[in-house]
């Protein structure tokens, strides 16, 4: 073989070599491009806002009476299942907030109540929606940490599982959602301070 052409070789390869590591980096960086984090459900931040914001927010007198769900305050508009949750710790501080389509239907349809509900503000803070498609979710967030099927009531879901401890331990460190799996539609959005 001629010095030119080994020369010439030498140089080729190092250019793939370099090609190949640039190819890596920008799919390394469009990983990381599409991981992000949540920080806000229905304008809430867990583990930052307590009670009194939520109240502010959201109407106290439109508040479920379940005694039973201490350390729990529910918004629900029972004519159409959707419900807002927060689940408060012994500070009235929010660890967890949650919309939900899954609510029980009652049939008693006041429309002039639910307006009071604030129910057009119960998405995430990238503008995730009950109802929003699978594709949408990785679309704002990326692929999940993990997903599986699930089911809650008689309702078969898809189950997807955000973990953000990557951001810090002072933003809220898990984002968990459910689709129904005959719609591949979201029916449930969980934000949560602490892991649940």
């Amino acid at each position: 073989m001629k010095h030119g052409w080994t020369k010439f070789s030498l140089c080729t390869s190092l250019a793939l070599g370099l090609l190949s590591s640039l190819a890596a980096f920008a799919q390394r960086s469009d990983i990381a491009l599409n991981r992000a984090n949540e920080l806000t459900v229905a304008g809430l931040r867990p583990g930052r806002d307590t009670l009194a914001e939520a109240f502010k927010r959201y109407d106290a007198k439109y508040l479920s009476r379940d005694p039973a769900a201490e350390g729990t305050k529910q918004w629900r508009d029972t004519c159409t299942g959707r419900e807002l949750r927060v689940e408060l710790d012994g500070r009235s501080l929010i660890q967890a907030i949650t919309v939900s389509a899954l609510a029980p239907k009652e049939g008693q349809c006041d429309y002039r109540r639910f307006e009071g509900l604030g129910v057009k503000d119960w998405y995430s803070g990238r503008g995730l929606r009950l109802g929003d498609s699978r594709d949408r979710i990785t679309l704002l967030y990326g692929e999940p940490n993990s997903s599986g099927p699930s089911v809650k009531g008689s309702t078969e879901m898809e189950f997807l599982y955000y973990s953000f401890d990557w951001a810090g331990s002072d933003v809220p460190q898990v984002l968990e959602i459910h689709c129904a799996r005959d719609t591949g539609r979201v029916v449930e959005i969980t934000l949560a301070f602490q892991s649940l």
